[in-house]
């Protein structure tokens, strides 16, 4: 690896570590929403069948089910709630009980 392949993915590591500390002002940087998520795969993940993920996160069965066929795909804020299901779920659902 050359001097300077290093030293960009250091100074990538180093601002990836301020941004998740708050040390860097949000405007400085942009957040990446997926453009395809497998919806299917995170509540299986968690263990939940339709039912119990769409009761729980809010969203409506029948959406859920056509995300999981295939028959339509999450929009982008969507996306960006799943992709945050599936990395924090605990988090999410501690959200929600104190809404």
């Amino acid at each position: 690896m050359s001097k300077r392949a290093f030293d960009k993915i250091k100074a990538g590591l180093e601002n990836a570590i301020a941004i998740s500390e708050g040390k860097v002002d949000p405007e400085c940087y942009r957040v990446h929403v997926p453009e395809e998520i497998d919806v299917k795969a995170i509540r299986k993940q968690l263990r939940l069948t339709q039912q119990a993920f769409s009761d729980r996160y809010g969203f409506s069965l029948a959406r859920l089910r056509d995300w999981e066929q295939g028959r339509s795909r999450p929009d982008s804020a969507a996306r960006a709630y799943l992709k945050v299901i599936s990395q924090e779920h605990e988090a999410v659902e501690r959200a929600l009980r104190a809404a």
